[in-house]
């Protein structure tokens, strides 16, 4: 890890070219977003629990953390008839229900009916200690019975209005869109992301600043995927969608297919890493000490671009490579299409039309 990398806290992110404006609620057909609700009794909701038809471990949620106290106490409201506020669910491909909001309290009812919490209530003597069977047939079948009110975010619903659902019902920290694509399309895919987040390639490559916490490494692979297996014609200005559609086709790809993108996208890394160092994936000038942030936008060209492009050539060619590469990010018409509002279609493909013009032009047509 470099001097200037040491200069500000790991995985302090900094990102440019990223547009992570999601749009306003006007922008979605009234009749589009799909959210129906259910009722199901506790003791229905516990038996999906056991069989796993509730995610109750999306890698965005936070591990179970409520104190025995305040799981004693919820149960106790149970008993006592008190209403409980609603739950949120989001149901994946597979028909699964990923739990947006209510995973505490899901988690303190499964524990409870399985017997694997004793409650803490020294206030309630008829409670105080008591496991679910040892309690008398009448509270157990209140339980039991306690109906539980579910708001289900449909399958159907678009991409981007499920995320900005996500976002505004899930009362715990802030989730980015990648955490919560992450585990709506849980699989092969989002696995591939982690392992791939993680190696020592790519954490040189982009100089470990991204937030692994925030899943903003993952998105960084997500996106390489993306723009390498998705043809551009596809990307219609909705990074959302785009990034989900890609995660649909790894989860349906063989071991074979994404072991060889694991080889495309290592060796676009590595070709960048010998072409800028520090500054790769960075906005940056010939000579220039100091590094810059990581741009996404000018990630998405330049992993792609080297990615099927031979070690070998690219390294005999490399300093006239540099060389266009610099006047590139000098380009105008580049660099505002790295820079502002990145994820309209039409500077899309203009960032990819010049920077391919580029490859082609030092590297020859040929692809590995």
């Amino acid at each position: 890890m470099d001097s200037e990398q040491t200069s500000r806290p790991p995985n302090d992110e900094e990102i440019e070219g990223l547009d992570q404006d999601s749009g306003s609620w006007g922008d979605y057909p009234i009749d589009d977003l799909l959210i129906r609700h259910e009722h199901r009794t506790m003791h229905d909701v516990t038996r999906r629990i056991v069989q796993g038809s509730y995610v109750m471990d999306p890698d965005f949620q936070r591990d179970f953390i409520w104190l025995e106290n305040k799981q004693s106490k919820l149960i106790e409201s149970v008993i006592m008839r008190i209403p409980l506020p609603v739950f949120y669910m989001a149901e994946d491909d597979k028909g699964r229900m990923v739990v947006v909001d209510g995973l505490q309290r899901l988690s303190t009812f499964s524990r409870f009916m399985c017997n694997k919490l004793k409650l803490n209530l020294p206030d309630r003597h008829e409670l105080h200690r008591k496991r679910f069977s040892d309690l008398p047939s009448k509270l157990q079948n209140r339980v039991e019975d306690c109906n539980l009110i579910f708001y289900i975010i449909d399958a159907k619903v678009p991409e981007r209005a499920r995320l900005d659902i996500f976002d505004r019902v899930n009362s715990g920290e802030a989730l980015t869109r990648q955490q919560m694509r992450n585990s709506l399309f849980m699989g092969p895919g989002t696995l591939f992301l982690k392992e791939e987040s993680r190696t020592n390639i790519f954490l040189e490559a982009t100089g470990g600043s991204l937030n692994s916490k925030k899943m903003r490494d993952r998105e960084f692979v997500n996106r390489f995927c993306a723009f390498r297996l998705l043809d551009l014609d596809e990307y219609r200005g909705d990074m959302d969608e785009f990034l989900a559609n890609c995660l649909r086709q790894m989860n349906e790809m063989d071991k074979a297919k994404l072991s060889g993108l694991s080889a495309e996208f290592s060796r676009g890394l590595v070709n960048n890493c010998r072409l800028f160092g520090h500054h790769a994936f960075r906005k940056h000038e010939a000579g220039q000490a100091r590094r810059g942030v990581l741009n996404a936008s000018f990630w998405d060209v330049m992993s792609t671009g080297l990615s099927c492009r031979s070690q070998t050539k690219v390294q005999e060619r490399s300093e006239l490579l540099r060389q266009e590469i610099y006047r590139l990010l000098a380009n105008e018409e580049f660099n505002i299409a790295i820079t502002y509002g990145p994820n309209d279609a039409k500077k899309v493909r203009t960032r990819f039309r010049l920077a391919q013009s580029v490859f082609r032009e030092v590297l020859g047509a040929h692809t590995d």
